[in-house]
């Protein structure tokens, strides 16, 4: 993935990151207030101080404005797996790659709980959501793939894959939850748990 900091211009990265981090918490706050189908990009751009072109610079969709690009985190996710030992048990490999992820993101707070419920609210959005997700799994299934034994190993590493991310997504939503204290990998944990009978394969 090319950025600006690949091409020598590190202070213009941080600058369109600080920008793009600025619409997206507008765009949420908006939603979270008048509801994702009553607000519109024009809306946004006004009160950001730019165009709605401008605004599409950064985010293609609507929708991006509020689950941003998923792709890198789904790499990172991947390469978190694969740098765990094969002779660990395959669910435990896949929790730490996850839990890497949230612990990667650093503590986060009440802007981030209120996108995520934003995105619980409307069904475009978690439509959204799914389509980035599949290519998360698409990134992880050969991985899985590559520890399981016959028999039905293409099957199977669709389930546990597939299952993993529905940890990640649930223990997500349920810290996002008005009035939940516990951290988002406390909760990834015992999601996780629930199926620690996979701890097997």
């Amino acid at each position: 993935m090319t950025s600006s900091a690949s091409t020598g211009n590190p202070l213009r990265s941080i600058a369109r990151a600080s920008v793009r981090a600025h619409m997206s918490e507008v765009a949420i706050e908006l939603f979270a207030l008048r509801g994702f189908d009553n607000v519109t990009v024009e809306e946004i751009a006004a009160v950001v101080g730019v165009s709605a072109r401008s605004f599409h610079r950064y985010f293609p969709t609507k929708e991006d404005a509020v689950i941003g690009d998923v792709g890198p985190w789904g790499e990172f996710v991947r390469d978190q797996f694969a740098a765990r030992s094969p002779s660990e048990p395959l669910w435990e490999s896949l929790h730490a790659a996850f839990d890497g992820l949230l612990a990667s993101s650093g503590e986060q707070g009440e802007r981030e709980k209120r996108g995520l419920r934003v995105l619980a609210s409307t069904a475009s959005l978690r439509a959204r959501h799914r389509e980035k997700h599949a290519l998360w799994e698409k990134l992880l299934i050969p991985l899985v793939e590559s520890r399981l034994a016959e028999p039905d190993v293409a099957l199977r590493s669709r389930v546990i894959v597939q299952a993993a991310v529905a940890c990640f997504d649930t223990a997500l939503a349920v810290w996002a939850t008005p009035g939940e204290t516990r951290s988002s990998r406390e909760l990834l944990a015992i999601a996780f748990d629930q199926f620690d009978t996979m701890g097997e394969i």
